[in-house]
């Protein structure tokens, strides 16, 4: 039985990436996002290019926090089970505070997370049923550390998404369960959303960050950064390091 895996936010950037990498790989894809159309045009890519494949794509704004249950459970009924649901929808708007932009914070912060908890949900409710499944928290390495200005707001809901993965993690050990649960942090990985951004060490292409995010996956590891090489060393550094010394570098 071919394994199917759901990604939300598959229209574009990390969501796409692993989306053609997946399919590479020989994986059925359940693919939403807000863009129908973009949405359309990337299962006719991949079925050009794979067509042994089998795509299914949905439009879904994950705000719409009925629908991410609708959808998800469209898929579920459409492939008849669900192996992996990758949590990966996300923007990233946020200003600094008391900047007079709450309603940008505010949309990053139920984008982030809220409907990031609406995604977790869905998932569970098929994996319980099916006692099995594989859920992926797609966190960033901005999650280790509290991040100042434009970055605070995102960050929070980053780590607030790795907090909900690991507990539920914890929760699901105690219980012997055979639901997995992986939470990734990646690095820079070059997509729409960082590719203004002037100061973005070791920031890889698309494909090779992609890569490495689904290898990661595959490997069903609690917790990984990606690329491994360098952002597990820094995540280590960030953590470790003093508020002042933060401050100079960011």
């Amino acid at each position: 039985m071919t394994s199917v895996v759901l990604i939300t936010g598959a229209s574009s950037g990390l969501g796409e990436g692993m989306a053609r990498e997946f399919a590479a790989r020989g994986y059925s894809l359940a693919l939403c996002a807000r863009r129908r159309q973009k949405l359309e045009q990337l299962r006719d890519e991949i079925q050009r290019d794979h067509p042994s494949v089998d795509v299914r794509v949905s439009p879904l704004d994950v705000n719409d926090h009925d629908a991410v249950f609708q959808v998800f459970e469209y898929f579920c009924e459409a492939f008849g089970h669900i192996d992996r649901i990758l949590v990966n929808a996300g923007i990233g708007k946020g200003q600094p505070l008391g900047t007079g932009r709450f309603d940008a914070n505010r949309e990053t912060a139920e984008t982030d997370f809220v409907a990031a908890l609406a995604q977790f949900e869905a998932a569970m409710a098929i994996f319980r049923r099916q006692n099995y499944g594989h859920l992926v928290a797609v966190s960033s390495i901005s999650a280790v550390r509290g991040m100042p200005g434009n970055m605070n707001v995102y960050s929070a809901t980053k780590t607030g998404l790795a907090s909900l993965a690991e507990g539920l993690r914890v929760e699901l050990r105690k219980k012997a369960s055979p639901i997995r649960v992986t939470t990734l942090f990646p690095g820079y990985i070059l997509t729409a959303i960082n590719e203004n951004v002037k100061n973005a060490p070791f920031r890889v292409d698309l494909e090779t960050g992609c890569r490495t995010m689904v290898a990661a996956i595959e490997k069903g590891k609690p917790v990984a950064c990606v690329p491994p090489w360098p952002w597990t060393a820094i995540a280590f550094v960030l953590r470790r390091l003093p508020d002042s010394m933060l401050a100079r570098m960011l």
